[in-house]
C-alpha cells in the first residue's frame, strides 16, 4: 500500500481556523512562507489545546511537521485539529492544514504536524490539566 492510499481522503478533526493566503505572506518565488503556515497551525493548535485544557497554554514542541504541497496566494487555508495525547500538564494536538484552491472546490492536504502544549497558571508555571 502506498502512502497516498493510506491518507484519509478528507480532513480529520475540528475546524479551528480558516483564512486566506495573501500576497504579503509570500517568499520571492511567490509561494506562501512555511513560517506563515506554521504560525496558522500553531494558532489553531493553541486554540484547541486551550479549550481542552480549560485555560492558558503555551507551545513547547512541534513534531513530525510534513509539508506535502505548496500553499499559493488566494488559497483558502483551513486548519483542523484533534487532541491525540494528554499527559499530566501537556497535550499533543494533531493539526492538518488543507487548502481549497481558487480553481477548484476539492480540498488538498498541504501540511500536517503534531504540536505539544503545556497548560500554565496565571504565573506562567505548568498546571495540572482539569479532569475532563
Amino acid at each position: 500500500m502506498t502512502d497516498a492510499a493510506a491518507e484519509p481522503a478528507l480532513p480529520q478533526g475540528e475546524i479551528m481556523i480558516r483564512t486566506l493566503a495573501m500576497p504579503a505572506d509570500t517568499n520571492p518565488a511567490g509561494d506562501i512562507f512555511g513560517g506563515w503556515l506554521m504560525s496558522q497551525m500553531d494558532l489553531a493548535g493553541g486554540m484547541a489545546a486551550g479549550v481542552a485544557a480549560q485555560g492558558r497554554v503555551v507551545t513547547v514542541a512541534v513534531d513530525g511537521m510534513t509539508f506535502h504541497k505548496p500553499v499559493r496566494v488566494g488559497d483558502e487555508l483551513t486548519c483542523y485539529t484533534r487532541v491525540i495525547r494528554t499527559g499530566r500538564t501537556s497535550l499533543a494536538i494533531k493539526v492538518e492544514a488543507w487548502v481549497r484552491r481558487r480553481s477548484t472546490l476539492e480540498p488538498v492536504k498541504v501540511t500536517e504536524g503534531t504540536f505539544t502544549f503545556v497548560a500554565i497558571d496565571e504565573t506562567g508555571r505548568p498546571r495540572v490539566l482539569a479532569a475532563g
